[in-house]
């Protein structure tokens, strides 16, 4: 438990889980079987989706999107350094090279299509947006940047579960899922997520040649699977080299649990980003990311930026003081020693944003008296 008096995040769980759980404990069978079928199955009909692939984690989620298109030595793949590092980490251990753009502006923190297409090379092979927080990148016009130079999309859709995007030129149908508009859509599932089963990622995609190459290499490059396998004679053939990206089924049982509540605890969610935004209104020295699209979010997370760094630092301990825990989502991926040396990229929004963000407390158990008491803490700043 956390000695937080107002944690930044807390599970939404309760007897739906630990039934699950059993449920699994009961049938005595662990390895990707039934629930994990079933999990797919009901994460497809979320996503209207032709495909999905539950896998252990969304940085396996990633790494096979990359495997699968083919992404490999000499390709450059364009991506946002305001992510967590496990996208850029992906495309390194490909062989590739990412290619950093900025952001669109510090209230919103999502890839920017205009610095995309400066970035495009003869080498790029494709983009990989991040649905910052639950708020859907620019879709529309990163969409007609693939199309224009035949380039992949992979979307990183960790933070963006049961969202949908909405684009007021139409370009774009209304309702289309998050991780459902790309090529591949990737997602996440750790125990901070809207979805959180502490480990677990999944894959969508409505291509059919890409969906048979993710099922095949997510499990050594099997034909057929232990489940497909039990109980019957027979043996399986080995396609390609695969890896041991599987979901075992006490997570899939749990991630069905979690995912007949999503959509409400989303709901939830943006309530209390509406409550935020109504209280920072007109604050001097605090700007609320992507408060016009509350709406239309996920709800991931509630981020703040100040007007400086000494001002991020004031907020960060006042509202210490009074037992609330703060973030930061993220430091600059450029940042990272890792990675300053070998990318000097200079994305001044990005850096702006790094040091001036703050992400706040919010899931669906926060009540409004606490969102309330952050608030006026926070402009209480001086």
């Amino acid at each position: 438990m956390s000695d937080w008096r107002v944690p930044l995040s807390v599970l939404d769980y309760g007897v739906e889980e630990a039934e699950a759980a059993q449920r699994v404990i009961g049938h005595r069978w662990l390895s990707m079987g039934p629930e994990v079928l079933a999990f797919e199955r009901e994460f497809a009909t979320l996503q209207s989706s032709k495909h999905a692939f539950a896998v252990s984690n969304a940085t396996a989620a990633l790494h096979l999107a990359m495997h699968t298109v083919g992404i490999g030595p000499g390709d450059e793949v364009i991506q946002p350094a305001i992510n967590f590092v496990a996208s850029a980490n992906m495309t390194l251990l490909a062989g590739a090279t990412p290619v950093f753009a900025d952001i669109c502006s510090l209230d919103e923190p999502t890839i920017d299509p205009q610095h995309v297409a400066q970035l495009i090379t003869p080498r790029t092979k494709a983009i990989v947006p991040m649905h910052y927080g639950g708020n859907l990148a620019r879709m529309s016009e990163l969409l007609e940047i693939c199309k224009r130079h035949g380039l992949v999309m992979i979307e990183d859709s960790c933070h963006a579960v049961g969202a949908s995007y909405h684009d007021g030129q139409g370009r774009t149908p209304h309702g289309t899922m998050a991780g459902s508009i790309g090529d591949i859509g990737t997602f996440s599932f750790y125990a901070n997520k809207n979805l959180a089963c502490g480990e677990g990622g999944m894959l969508v995609t409505d291509r059919d040649d890409l969906a048979t190459r993710i099922q095949m290499l997510r499990s050594h490059g099997m034909t057929r699977s232990s489940w497909e396998r039990h109980g019957r004679a027979g043996s399986y053939d080995i396609a390609l080299p695969g890896f041991n990206y599987r979901l075992d089924e006490l997570h899939a049982a749990i991630g069905r649990a979690q995912l007949v509540k999503l959509l409400d605890g989303n709901a939830r969610r943006r309530q209390l980003l509406a409550r935020y935004r109504d209280g920072l209104a007109g604050a001097e020295r605090w700007t609320m990311v992507f408060a016009g699209q509350v709406e239309h979010s996920a709800g991931h997370l509630m981020v703040v930026v100040a007007d400086c760094s000494e001002t991020r630092s004031a907020g960060i301990e006042a509202l210490r003081a009074i037992g609330v825990q703060t973030s930061m989502h993220y430091p600059s991926i450029l940042e990272f020693s890792g990675y300053r040396e070998r990318f000097t990229a200079h994305l001044e929004i990005t850096r702006q944003f790094a040091r001036r963000a703050i992400t706040l407390p919010l899931h669906p158990n926060l009540s409004v008296e606490h969102v309330d008491e952050i608030v006026h803490t926070l402009r209480a700043v001086q």
